[in-house]
């Protein structure tokens, strides 16, 4: 029987002989007496679609203002290419920038503000024509290149700065919070749509958000900041199924955490004892101490709901429910442990509403296996 070719994976980050196109270097940056970015190392690689993740304040911003040459680092050192772009101003460097505001300039058309930086350059006027016809075939605003930017919605004016931003063909494309202006639903249209135009491009795509989702979606890799540093590094899958931190599984998503002390379970097993008389929680780890304070972070979706203790899975705990979220396609239910711990598993709605088969004040019990959660030391 012939065997399917592998598909082939994208992961340069894996590759010891690619070459990140990206360097930071130890790259701190101060204002006053306040340090925004903390001694920080980062590699991004071409081709990448990657995300700047974090709360307000946590330096994303301006990791990525330093790059496009709006910022100068107080020490170390960035390179696009192995070269030093320090001493490179912003309008020199192969990078471009593309804001939440879009920044349009409302008095040309759509296809004049996407040539706009194409006549600042040398370029010929059938060689702009050609690039910017090229532009609007890729962004799908052919029927749109007459038509001003008011006279178009928000999300045509979204691709009309994408547009522009891609014109000059440049090694970086850099967005800042691109769809914090557009409605959820047109949002979630327009994540797909950039992946789609990042991928045809082969741009490398760097993209600061606030947004967990819009990072799990569109990015090959996320890095999770805090205060300056980059806490964690890895795919959206990575980063959302093993957790470095408190932090980081707090931050991405939706998380139970319980904190106990870890005593040895034998084969790559610890017990969590988190209260008094409880059971105690079996969940795999390797080479934690006996009796470390440990916390035990588990996805509401890894947790079953039911009337009686599931005999296939290890761990099993009573609670009552004491509250519920109809979010359509799941229910969220919110629960409280016999030790007043909080708790809350998902459930996909497969039967319609009224076939419920739990409500508000139902002692259930609930069940998980070893393997579902992650046992946290940070």
């Amino acid at each position: 029987m012939a065997q399917s070719k592998p598909q082939n994976v994208f992961a340069p980050w894996d590759d010891p002989n690619e070459v990140p196109l990206i360097r930071f270097r130890n790259v701190t940056k101060r204002f006053g007496t306040f340090t925004a970015i903390d001694s920080l190392d980062l590699d991004i690689y071409r081709k990448e679609f990657f995300a700047l993740l974090g709360p307000s304040g946590c330096g994303k911003t301006t990791l990525m203002r330093m790059l496009a040459g709006f910022e100068t680092p107080s020490e170390g050192k960035i390179t696009v290419d192995d070269v030093d772009v320090g001493p490179i101003p912003p309008n020199k460097r192969p990078v471009n920038m593309m804001f939440q505001s879009y920044a349009l300039f409302p008095h040309l058309t759509v296809e004049d503000n996407i040539a706009f930086g194409l006549k600042r350059s040398k370029m010929s006027r059938d060689e702009i024509t050609a690039r910017v016809t090229e532009m609007l075939r890729l962004t799908r605003l052919e029927k749109f290149a007459r038509r001003k930017p008011h006279q178009i919605s928000g999300g045509q004016r979204q691709r009309v700065a994408l547009a522009r931003s891609l014109a000059k063909a440049p090694k970086l494309l850099l967005l800042d919070e691109p769809l914090g202006a557009l409605d959820r639903k047109l949002r979630e249209d327009t994540q797909f749509e950039l992946m789609d135009i990042q991928e045809k491009t082969g741009t490398t795509f760097v993209i600061v958000t606030h947004d967990q989702e819009e990072a799990m979606t569109v990015a090959s890799r996320v890095a999770v900041m805090d205060h300056g540093r980059i806490v964690q590094v890895d795919t959206p899958a990575g980063i959302y199924e093993n957790p470095n931190s408190v932090y980081v599984a707090d931050f991405i998503g939706d998380v139970n955490i319980i904190e106990g002390n870890a005593s040895p379970a034998g084969e790559g097993r610890v017990s969590i004892h988190y209260a008094e008389g409880a059971q105690p929680i079996i969940a795999a780890a390797d080479h934690i101490p006996d009796g470390q304070r440990v916390s035990f972070a588990i996805r509401p979706e890894k947790i079953v709901v039911g009337t009686e203790p599931d005999p296939d899975r290890t761990n099993q705990v009573r609670g009552r429910i004491v509250d519920i979220g109809y979010l359509g396609n799941v229910s969220t239910y919110h629960l409280e442990l016999p030790g007043g711990q909080k708790f809350s598993a998902q459930m996909t709605n497969a039967r319609r509403l009224a076939r419920r088969d739990f409500t508000w004040d139902d002692e259930v019990w609930l069940s998980w296996t070893e393997t579902a959660g992650v046992v946290l030391t940070e």
